[in-house]
């Protein structure tokens, strides 16, 4: 039952997968695409508006009129990639629209044929056929532009139904060829025909011998030929006078050196333009090779030199030489011969080419991807002709060299020597290259900041992308005529300066070391229109705020902003776009900073000033160090100097203006009563020699109480201020209540001093008594004062006894 469920969940899953596939991806509503939708059939549900309809890439084997009959509209149905057998042209009877049917890469054998009178493009090709899948009524298709065909064999009366037609394209696929009727081709009317040969299968030549004389535009794929020369069907005589094509194209080349000479003579002879043969592999004979062998075949290359033909450009691509025995010096030479405007060898291992013995007739040269050196045309006064030069991927090293070998190229107006190994150390400083050449091309070399002192004068256009440059020397070269400059991927660590490049619109400095670029870049080079300088590691800080400003004065003139300029430096910034990063001006302008700080600076220092003043701070930092000093001598002095224990029951603090109301009332009233009461008093406890403040802090240490008398004598008193001061510390110090407070006189809060803060926290958090001025409350006055300073001194203690 486990196994049942899960084969529904997964058959429900499948199908809504498969649903969701077959939902076109539309474009627009006259467009549905069902491409690579894993369908066997055509789906049911295609709008009705539909116009172009992809339907390749599936599993659909097999069509009907119904799945088509509503889609009056279709002007488009691709069906390639799929599996279809058997194709009947009567499944678009109502499709009247139809101008593009694409059936290629089925399994299509057999046809069933019906007019489609708009039609336009029709692609059969990469089929199975037999024969050629053309009916009678192709014949009255005459919109009929592109035709892709696909069969085995090929037949003259294949083409008679279509020979009527002009036909723009036609696309045969040949595989498995096994038969040729010479002259089949020959009834086409077409401007392009474009063959593709079965590529294990020995080509059959007629097909290239006919395909020259029917179409302007000829291109074959896969001409391999692996039987002997002696079997080699051999260009008819009559043939170069009814050859037609102008630009034939050979792809994938593999033939015998003799079967390709052969070929060569015949298509450098006839009215063919333009060549273009890619991989091409020449070989030696089958038969075992000798020294000798190829003296007739170097020979035949060398009458090639004598011919005039109607050739202007050819091109060599990706060439592969299996001649092991051969003196490619002839070859050399029959190439720089050629009176052609266009020559192109690209990626043939070539490592030398000969300088033309005449003036020569090249416009266009390009030895790309080979294997050239600096002695390549070096003295050579014949390309006087040569407006383009392309030697990109090869093995030059000397600049010097390559300036030396365009000076007698009158003509030349572009080079491309990137890819090299080009250095230039400086040491040679004369360059001289050809005062016509105003694009060069140096990028992906080895070159330094000594390449400026050897550069053609009056170029226009120079790229030294990706080399090793790291400044641009001012004073090196005047490059008058520069206007393009493309020093992307080096290791430059500014924007350079325009003094040598007055003329400059363009500049690419992408990819370098540049943490902040110059602001004044666009003023030293008011010419330039646009700058490229993003992908570099910028350091967001206060020196690249004038670049971001530049940015929003020069209206628009950097490329790519904002996105290829991006933070690299500091770490939490890295990929923060430059547009998004801000500063305060004050944290930029350092002279501003300095003022608002000296101004903070100063007046902090007002304020500390008047908290000081106001709160008599000098006064407490000269008390603290007279204690510090009172203590640190105490410390000092010997053991039997410290007076440890305490001495008297109460140290009184006192106004001299009340000294009268000490002595006579204060005094008297606790010394002289009950107890042994004893009061230290300046006048007679002071030890004369040592300064007041010293016998100040002696006596309230050796004192169990103080006893300050409060008036508003006493705030007025200096020394009254002392003794409160050192107090309060003996208060703090020693954790314990030793003050006694003692109001003689009310004082008004106005008297007491800004410095008598303390004075005034303790009144606020502490009680004191206050002098009755009824005698009969005094006794209980004396009472609580007594109780309050009682304790058994050692004094005491003795004098009891």
């Amino acid at each position: 039952m486990r196994s049942l469920t899960n084969i529904y969940v997964f058959t429900c899953a499948f199908a809504f997968t498969l649903w969701n596939n077959i939902q076109p991806t539309v474009e627009d509503e006259f467009i549905a695409n069902y491409s690579s939708s894993l369908l066997t059939n055509v789906p049911r549900n295609i709008p009705v508006r539909t116009q172009v309809l992809d339907l390749s890439h599936n599993g659909i084997s097999g069509l009907s009129i119904s799945e088509f009959i509503y889609l009056s509209d279709l002007q488009v149905l691709n069906l390639s990639h799929n599996l279809i057998t058997v194709l009947d042209f009567s499944v678009f009877i109502f499709n009247e629209n139809l101008e593009h049917l694409d059936f290629s890469h089925n399994n299509i054998s057999k046809v069933g044929c019906l007019a489609l009178a708009y039609l336009r493009h029709l692609d059969l090709s990469f089929n199975k056929f037999t024969a050629l899948p053309i009916c009678q009524e192709f014949g009255n298709m005459f919109c009929l532009e592109y035709l892709g065909l696909s069969a085995t064999m090929i037949r003259r009366s294949d083409f008679r139904y279509i020979k009527h037609l002009r036909l723009h394209t036609v696309f045969l696929t040949l595989g498995n060829l096994s038969l040729y009727e010479p002259q089949s081709l020959t009834v086409l009317s077409t401007r392009n025909l474009h063959i593709a040969f079965a590529a294990n299968q020995n080509f059959i030549f007629p097909l290239l011998y006919d395909g020259m004389t029917t179409s302007e535009n000829l291109k074959i794929v896969n001409l391999r030929y692996n039987l002997s020369y002696k079997d080699f069907p051999s260009p008819p005589l009559t043939l170069l006078k009814k050859i037609k094509t102008k630009a034939l194209m050979l792809d994938v080349v593999d033939l015998q050196w003799a079967i390709i000479l052969q070929i060569f003579m015949l298509i450098w002879y006839s009215p063919v333009e333009y060549l273009t043969v890619r991989n091409l592999t020449f070989r030696g004979p089958l038969e075992e090779p000798t020294e000798y062998a190829f003296l007739p075949l170097l020979s035949s290359v060398e009458q090639l030199i004598s011919l005039d033909g109607s050739m202007k450009m050819l091109t060599l691509e990706h060439v592969r030489n299996k001649v092991y025995y051969f003196n490619q010096e002839i070859l050399y030479r029959q190439f720089s011969e050629m009176d052609i405007a266009s020559l192109t060898i690209y990626d043939a291992y070539m490592p030398h080419m000969l300088c033309p013995n005449r003036t020569s007739s090249f416009q266009y040269l390009n030895f790309s991807h080979n294997a050239l050196t600096d002695e390549l045309f070096q003295n050579c006064d014949t390309l006087m002709d040569l407006k383009l030069l392309i030697l990109q991927k090869n093995k030059f090293e000397s600049l010097r060299k390559v300036s030396s070998m365009t000076s007698h190229m009158k003509s030349l107006n572009y080079l491309d020597m990137s890819n090299n190994l080009l250095r230039h150390d400086g040491a040679d400083v004369w360059c001289q290259w050809a005062e016509s050449l105003t694009e060069l091309d140096l990028s992906f070399n080895q070159l330094a900041d000594a390449v400026f002192a050897c550069l053609p004068v009056n170029v226009k256009k120079l790229s030294l992308q990706n080399n090793q440059i790291t400044n641009v020397p001012r004073g090196m070269v005047e490059l008058k005529s520069l206007e393009e400059l493309n020093l992307a991927l080096n290791r430059l660590a500014d924007l350079p300066g325009c003094s040598g490049f007055t003329s400059l619109q363009f500049l690419n400095i992408e990819m370098n070391s540049i943490l902040t670029p110059s602001a004044d870049f666009f003023q030293s080079c008011p010419r330039v229109r646009e700058l490229q300088a993003g992908h570099n590691p910028f350091k967001c800080s206060c020196e690249l705020q004038a670049f971001i400003r530049l940015e929003r004065q020069s209206g628009g003139k950097l490329f790519g902003w904002p996105a290829a300029y991006t933070c690299e430096y500091p770490e939490g910034l890295r990929g923060t776009e430059l547009k998004d990063f801000h500063l305060s001006r004050l944290a930029c302008n350092t002279t501003l900073l300095l003022v608002t700080a000296l101004l903070l600076t100063l007046v902090l220092v007002a304020v500390v000033a008047f908290l000081c003043i106001y709160l008599d701070v000098p006064w407490y930092v000269r008390m603290t160090w007279q204690w510090t000093q009172t203590k640190r001598r105490a410390w000092h002095n010997p053991p039997g100097d410290q007076g440890t224990f305490l001495q008297f029951h109460a140290f009184i603090s006192y106004s001299e203006r009340d000294s009268l109301w000490v002595k006579n009332e204060l005094i008297p009233n606790l010394e002289k009563g009950e107890g042994c009461i004893q009061l230290c008093q300046h006048e007679r406890n002071f030890i004369p020699g040592k300064s007041i403040v010293e016998n100040i802090i002696n006596c309230i240490e050796k004192s169990y109480k103080s006893i300050f008398v409060l008036s508003p004598n006493f705030v007025q008193s200096e020394w009254c201020h002392y003794e409160l001061y050192f107090a309060h510390h003996k208060l703090f110090s020693e954790n314990s209540s030793s003050l006694i407070l003692i109001l003689l006189e009310p004082i008004p809060p106005y008297l007491i001093p800004a410095r008598y803060h303390k004075l005034k926290a303790l009144m606020a958090k502490r009680t004191y008594l206050e002098w009755p001025k009824e005698r009969s409350k005094r006794a209980l006055f004396w009472a609580n004062l007594r109780a309050a300073i009682s304790i058994n001194l050692p004094i005491c203690s003795e004098a009891n006894e």
